[in-house]
């Protein structure tokens, strides 16, 4: 039998701790003398691909010292227990000696502390809203210990941010920069005070963008995060989030952890979002927040399959509410908003913080794939009610600050209650009623300082008026009692 066939086989071994060998094991078989030969390569025939471009050594000093005198240390104070049971002397005076008797006394206060920025000389400083929740004192120490009393302008659950005031002049300042233009693998500085360890500087690096974690209970959250491995722990929240320019990219506000401590990831409200919000605030004294008015789910590979779509990224339209913005737009179920501006959006939790940053009436141009096609469409944004104008600066300065939304009592209501008239509360935002009552949605109004209350009219223009104690009466569909709240303006 004849052989003419060469067999050549390529055998990569290698020894933990040791160099990588390559041998070549050829046959060529023939009839008159098989030979085996074995040759062994001396040099590995692979080219090593490594960085030789000089490293420019990092240095953190300069940002951290530009930073440090704009984050601030928060202490808030709630002295007063959530306590429908609770009145203050003034009532004894306003309704006997003996109204009120039997009722709980203070608990001990409950402090707490966080961070904040200063973002203007005068005094404005962001926070996290959950760093000042239900405070009834809070308190600002810069990095050069000086201490101010601290007034809450404004604040938004739906984005955990809030708004302060102190009295101060020439103040530090961060200046903000485009957190749509930071980049994944950057440099980041957190500043704040963990543990109420002032001033305390960490560095990472930006490990993701448009992060959602489902940490904010409010019904409109808006979460993007930017997140990142700079240590951040208990009392960095509302701290700094900067570049390594010294600029503001985010304020920090969560950690991923099983302990409560930091454990590897760290979560920053983006500053574009946040710029917006604390514009809101100081303008109109709530948030100005556009809807699309949609339903909607971030693209996977599973839904782009179910759905025969062409892209894995993007938007998806699960369903329209009628007469919404998208709906009047030309939006239809089953399209997928890949951009907004011009900006590309991966997920939903981007498309939200891109809406996030817009108005009622605003003109927003949503780049949206449609079976494949990419069309650009403009959508005038709505409010929550569907109308395209901004809350009053008088209702943010009345109810807005007693955090009720009310609504007219129909006769069956009525009877059902068991009262003669008054108003319905249908939501508790966060505002003066929240903090220091335990009044919920559903209660009806019927009296407020002994005067009756027939309609949402009579009470907002009640209210307006009032300053210092207030007693709200009324009574709870399910409940037979009248029911009293006592708080002050």
């Amino acid at each position: 039998m004849r052989f003419g066939k060469v067999i050549a086989g390529w055998v990569l071994a290698g020894a933990m701790g040791g160099a990588l060998s390559l041998g070549i094991y050829a046959a060529f078989l023939s009839p008159e003398q098989p030979v085996i030969k074995i040759a062994h390569q001396t040099e590995v025939p692979v080219v090593s691909s490594r960085y030789t471009a000089p490293m420019e050594q990092l240095d953190f000093t300069e940002p951290a010292a530009a930073v440090m005198p704009a984050v601030v240390h928060i202490t808030s104070t709630q002295l007063r227990s959530k306590s429908n049971q609770q009145v203050p002397e003034i009532f004894k005076d306003f309704f006997g000696d003996n109204f009120g008797q039997g009722f709980e006394g203070r608990q001990r206060p409950s402090i707490g502390s966080g961070s904040g920025v200063i973002i203007s000389d005068d005094g404005f400083i962001v926070t996290n809203n959950h760093v000042i929740d239900n405070a009834d004192d809070i308190e600002v120490s810069l990095n050069d210990n000086r201490t101010y009393k601290a007034e809450v302008i404004g604040t938004d659950p739906s984005t955990d941010l809030a708004l302060l005031k102190i009295e101060g002049k020439a103040l530090p300042t961060l200046a903000l920069a485009n957190s749509d233009e930071t980049k994944v693998g950057q440099w980041v500085l957190a500043i704040g005070n963990p543990f109420n360890l002032n001033s305390t500087v960490t560095a990472g690096i930006i490990s993701a963008k448009g992060r959602n974690i489902n940490i904010l209970k409010d019904q409109a959250a808006i979460e993007s995060f930017i997140q990142t491995d700079a240590a951040v722990n208990p009392g960095n929240s509302g701290g700094a989030l900067v570049d390594l320019n010294g600029n503001l990219i985010g304020i920090n506000t969560a950690i991923a952890s099983p302990t409560g401590s930091y454990s590897g990831y760290s979560f920053a409200i983006p500053s574009n979002l946040m710029r917006k919000v604390v514009t809101d605030l100081m303008e109109y004294g709530t948030v100005q927040r556009g809807y699309l008015g949609v339903m909607i789910r971030s693209v996977d590979g599973n839904l782009a399959k179910d759905n025969e779509l062409t892209i894995t990224e993007g938007v998806y339209i699960d369903s329209l509410i009628e007469n919404s913005a998208a709906e009047k737009a030309g939006i239809k179920k089953g399209d997928v908003v890949v951009g907004v501006e011009g900006i590309r959006v991966k997920n939903a939790a981007e498309l939200q913080a891109a809406i996030g940053t817009k108005r009622p009436g605003d003109n927003v141009t949503l780049n949206v794939n449609r079976r494949g096609e990419v069309k650009d469409i403009a959508v005038v944004l709505k409010n929550r009610n569907g109308s395209t104008t901004v809350a009053k600066v008088e209702k943010a300065d009345s109810m807005g600050k007693l955090g009720l939304e009310v609504a007219p009592l129909d006769r069956e209501e009525a009877e059902t209650a068991g009262v003669r008239g008054g108003v319905k509360v249908t939501a508790v935002n966060p505002g003066i009623i929240q903090k220091e009552t335990n009044l919920e949605p559903g209660f009806i109004i019927t009296k407020v300082d002994k005067e009756n209350i027939d309609s949402v009219e009579k009470f907002e223009k009640i209210m307006s008026k009032k300053e210092g104690g207030v007693l709200i009466e009324g009574r709870y569909p399910d409940y037979p009692k009248a029911i009293y709240y006592a708080f002050g303006m």
